[in-house]
């Protein structure tokens, strides 16, 4: 038996030493030439198959249908292993040589060992968990997986606001931290005053060294919590532009978390990015810094850092890209009486790579802008310029159907819900999804109340509103198999979408004011509208969806000039693609996964056709 069996690849990790030495001391190899039967249906299976090199065709025993291929590092029938009997035919399409793993081997291994046995399991969450155990990786990931705790928590003074800012300064002198945390009322508001505060109101406001340091400390603080991610209190500084964060146990003060020992700790720049954001003063300046976003991008994930936390870090620094260009290019005279919004899978925080603008501009009721027009235009034009592509659709500042004032979105709101068709509902959705990310946010509260109250409980409405989500037929076989075509196979619309969608839907129903898929789908489990198995294995489908997809889009981006990013926009498409490059974005080359990638890629769509089956039943929408 060959010696080279790579026991390092899932599931033969889980595997002991011992019952590593027990494996591949029972592997025997065998040769099949080109055309030849390997196993035919109802024949007693004596051994598990694994490629060495070669490929295999697995084939409807009437029919003759092809079913699925395998190639190197492939296992088939692990079915027939388990349940005893050979439903298929399998034939090698051109010189196939594979490994042979006795069946009573195998069953042995898998009876005792439950890690083993797992993968072949139903749960994705189980099976995602042995893979991500291998490629798991150090540095930036442990950093992204580490939680806030005693260990890497800073002490942090707290004074009341009255204590004088003699006394204050003198504290921090003796504990040499630059900054207090100044309790303001009860209930507990908890404000901050840096020493640069405490030398600007001496400086600058007249005040003296016996003045309360309440007068002078800055609200609100932003808080994280004892046994979050410190990729939140890293999320929370780049969202919030600030410097430091308090932590929290429970209602009591537990100490902070500063940018410095952060960065320390992560060195991935991301707030040195924001930084640059912040500081620029022109649209060139903007787009040097937003040039740098790719690069952060390829950095998690060439680092192994989880996709979820990725997309919540590009998500805030795209956001602050959005803002800046609103405040260099509408005068700021305006800015307290309009409201910019982010639509689409921008507002869900689902996007990685930069995609196709999905925007819209709420107007305060009483204002007279005649510039809006061409300000608008303008806004539009400037995105483009950093990266941003047009929207096919229009879904954009610079097209008036999608700005207007307060009164008149509520009422569009109302009247969308009224006709209740395809394309008014298809609106709907479009703002289910918004954030406001510029100007008075204030604005949008009154619309995101009309949004969450407008379809709640309609199930009538709800039923036209899910169709989208089983339109497209998911991509396996009758026998359950990926389908594959010339192109590869479609993940956005046979994957992605279906579960952006579907979950939207849900969350409407439920009266869930969340954007984003992810907390949609806790939030719903939390709510017992689906049962937690099912938000754990949608949760892990959709981010295998968006795992190789990215994947392929930076293979693809790397071959592309700067400003052609490839769109990762979730929503289907109304009109043709902008280019060739976001068409392939979106279908995935099969040949170009690892058996275990592909393994869970079709685990993945059955979770994907069982959420189209339950919507369908749920809804009683019928054939």
């Amino acid at each position: 038996m060959p010696s080279k069996f790579d026991t390092s690849l899932p599931p033969f990790n889980t595997l002991t030493p011992d019952q590593c030495t027990t494996l591949t001391n029972a592997l025997d190899v065998v040769y099949f030439r080109e055309g030849d039967t390997i196993i035919t249906p109802d024949e007693p299976l004596m051994a598990l198959h694994i490629i060495i090199k070669g490929m295999v065709e697995e084939r409807e025993p009437h029919s003759l249908s092809i079913l699925s291929h395998y190639t190197q590092d492939d296992i088939f029938d692990v079915r027939a292993q388990l349940s005893g009997q050979v439903k298929h035919h399998y034939v090698a399409l051109e010189d196939t040589l594979c490994y042979l793993l006795p069946t009573a081997t195998f069953l042995a291994l898998y009876h005792a060992n439950s890690a083993f046995a797992a993968y072949f399991d139903s749960d994705l969450a189980k099976r995602q968990t042995l893979i991500d155990r291998t490629h798991h990786q150090q540095n930036l990931a442990e950093f992204i997986l580490t939680t806030i705790d005693d260990d890497n928590i800073q002490p942090c003074i707290v004074v009341e606001s009255r204590a004088t800012l003699r006394h204050v300064t003198e504290t921090m002198q003796k504990r040499n931290i630059d900054c207090a945390f100044v309790t303001l009322s009860d209930p507990v508001d908890i404000g901050i005053a840096t020493r640069t505060d405490i030398l600007h109101a001496l400086m600058f406001n007249h005040a003296t060294p016996d003045c309360s340091i309440g007068e002078f400390a800055t609200t609100p603080v932003v808080a994280v919590h004892h046994g979050d991610y410190l990729f939140d209190a890293m999320i929370a500084m780049t969202r919030q532009k600030v410097k430091r964060v308090l932590v929290m146990n429970g209602a009591d003060i537990a100490g902070m978390l500063d940018l410095t020992q952060v960065l320390s700790l992560f060195s991935t720049h991301s707030h040195v990015l924001t930084l640059q954001i912040a500081r620029a003063e022109s649209i060139e300046e903007l787009k040097l810094a937003a040039a740098g976003q790719p690069t952060l991008v390829e950095t998690l994930i060439n680092n192994g850092i989880h996709t979820r936390f990725v997309m919540a870090l590009i998500a805030a620094v795209n956001e602050q890209i959005i803002e800046k260009a609103f405040q260099l290019v509408v005068p700021s005279k305006y800015h307290a009486h309009c409201c910019m919004l982010v639509l689409g899978s921008e507002g869900r925080g689902e996007q990685i790579l930069k995609t196709d603008q999905d925007n819209a501009l709420i107007l305060d009721d009483g204002l007279d802008w005649p510039e809006c027009d061409a300000v608008m235009a303008q806004l539009s034009q400037t995105l483009i310029e950093l990266g941003y592509p047009p929207c096919p659709g229009e879904v954009m500042v610079n097209n008036p159907q999608w700005r207007g004032k307060q009164t008149q979105w509520i009422q569009r709101i109302h009247e969308a819900k009224a006709k209740g068709t395809h394309q008014s509902l298809l609106s709907l959705a479009m703002l289910t999804d918004a954030i406001a990310v510029a100007g008075n946010k204030q604005l949008f509260h009154p619309l995101k109340t009309a949004m969450t109250q407008a379809l709640r409980d309609e199930q009538l409405l709800l039923a036209t509103f899910v169709q989208p989500a089983v339109a497209f037929n998911v991509p396996l076989t009758l026998f359950g198999k990926i389908k594959r075509s010339k192109d590869g196979l479609d993940i956005k619309k046979g994957g992605i979408f279906p579960i952006v969608h579907g979950v939207r839907t849900l969350a409407l129903e439920a009266g869930i004011t969340e954007t984003n898929t992810f907390a949609r789908l806790d939030e719903l489990g939390r709510k017992n509208y689906l049962e937690q198995a099912t938000v754990t294995n949608l949760t892990e489908a959709l981010k295998l969806f968006i795992k190789l997809r990215l994947r392929q889009q930076l293979a693809l981006h790397s071959s592309l000039p700067q400003h052609s990013e490839p769109s990762l926009s979730s929503e289907p498409s109304s009109s043709a693609d902008s280019s060739q490059h976001t068409v392939a974005s979106n279908f995935l080359v099969l040949d170009n996964l690892t058996r275990v990638e592909r393994d869970l890629l079709r685990h993945s769509l059955h979770i994907v056709k069982k959420l189209q089956q339950w919507l369908s039943f749920h809804y009683q929408l019928r054939d």
